[in-house]
């Protein structure tokens, strides 16, 4: 009678644990698919190259006749970061901010067949000069571009002039990227003139594998922004508009630091933003607050998250990341001018494949691929 009591005990505790391990099955299958369902918008599976990397590195031996002074310069002597990439007669063109030991700014370029290996050109494509943005640009230089096509073949390329007080956002266009017209102040030379602004993403689309600007609802748009994210519009690529609220006349903000994530110090840009059929995808850099943030990176770190907004209203914000897709992980990325650095900023489609290409420690580039 006790053995059969026994053996009842025991079938009955086997059939418990068998609801429990499906049960469990059946939930941890639907979260997994849940997780699947939110992540398919983003851009995902970007592994760093990390037999190359880092790809570029600063140099002493690249000197340069500043035109302000006419004095010589080591002009990347003391570090290269922060790089926007465009395909053009099938190479990429990395566009790269540079700094002499001055901490002075001017952007380079160098060249890949295989959107890898770069060669360096000697002396800066794009600079502060004798002429009407010198006022803005002297002191502390040019940073940070991002750079896309328009429809008729025109290079638009958003950078940040530095006055050693001021950023603001700027906008300078090319027929050859290699000679270039400044256009000004993106924020224009109104009330939002001495506004510290920075990296201007536009929104783009991927046509025949360039990266072109596009219209959404009969407008230019462009993410903008180092704290939280704002907007501005345009419908020549040129003269551009701050997205007002219309009752209060203030900027709105479309994308916020998160108290306990990666991105609870501040957000900004990465590359441009792509027009794509789920939505906006806007790839940005988070940085990680001092406290109430992400417990599992250190203070201050930049990380890189993805957005989606709404593909016919991009002040709409319809899904966000959780977490990061990349992070300081390297010695390179981990130490150098600033500590704890992943700075996302270029990316391309080149033969068949996404290519990222990103500052470290604000002192060297390197790069991650999609395949």
């Amino acid at each position: 009678m006790f053995l059969k009591k026994f053996s009842c005990i025991k079938l009955v505790l086997f059939s418990l644990t068998l609801v429990f391990i499906f049960g469990c099955k059946k939930k941890d299958e639907k979260v997994i698919l849940k997780l699947e369902e939110k992540d398919t918008w983003a851009m995902l599976g970007f592994e760093k190259a990390d037999s190359i990397n880092p790809i570029l590195k600063p140099s002493g031996e690249l000197t340069f006749q500043n035109p302000i002074n006419n004095k010589t310069v080591k002009w990347e002597e003391r570090n290269v970061l922060n790089p926007s990439a465009i395909v053009k007669d099938n190479k990429v063109y990395l566009i790269y901010r540079a700094q002499d030991e001055n901490m002075v700014s001017r952007l380079g370029l160098a060249i890949s067949d295989d959107g890898l290996h770069f060669k360096k050109q000697e002396t800066p494509l794009f600079y502060p000069d004798k002429d009407n943005m010198q006022i803005y640009e002297e002191k502390g230089g040019v940073e940070d571009p991002r750079i896309v096509e328009s429809e008729d073949g025109t290079y638009l390329m958003t950078y940040t002039a530095y006055d050693g007080k001021v950023a603001r956002l700027c906008l300078a266009s090319s027929k050859d990227l290699k000679k270039w017209t400044k256009h000004g102040l993106v924020l224009g030379n109104g009330k939002y003139k001495d506004t510290w602004s920075k990296s201007g993403a536009i929104v783009s689309k991927l046509v025949d594998n360039k990266i072109v600007a596009t219209k959404v609802n009969g407008k230019y748009w462009m993410y903008w922004g180092d704290t939280s994210l704002f907007l501005a519009y345009s419908d020549d690529l040129i003269n551009w508009e701050v997205a007002e609220n219309k009752e209060s006349k203030k900027m709105i903000s479309v994308l916020h630091p998160r108290m306990g994530y990666f991105d609870s110090r501040l957000v900004e840009p990465g590359p441009y933003a792509l027009l794509q059929e789920s939505g906006i995808l806007l790839i940005y850099n988070g940085s990680n607050a001092a406290n109430y943030n992400d417990p599992n990176l250190p203070q201050f770190t930049y990380s890189a998250g993805q957005a989606l907004f709404d593909k016919e209203n991009p002040f709409k914000l319809i899904d966000r990341m959780e977490a990061y897709f990349i992070y300081p992980n390297k010695a390179y990325e981990k130490t150098g001018e600033v500590n704890e650095v992943c700075f996302v900023e270029g990316l391309v489609y080149f033969k068949n494949k996404w290519i990222l290409y990103y500052g470290t420690a604000d002192s060297k580039i390197a790069v991650a691929v999609r395949n």
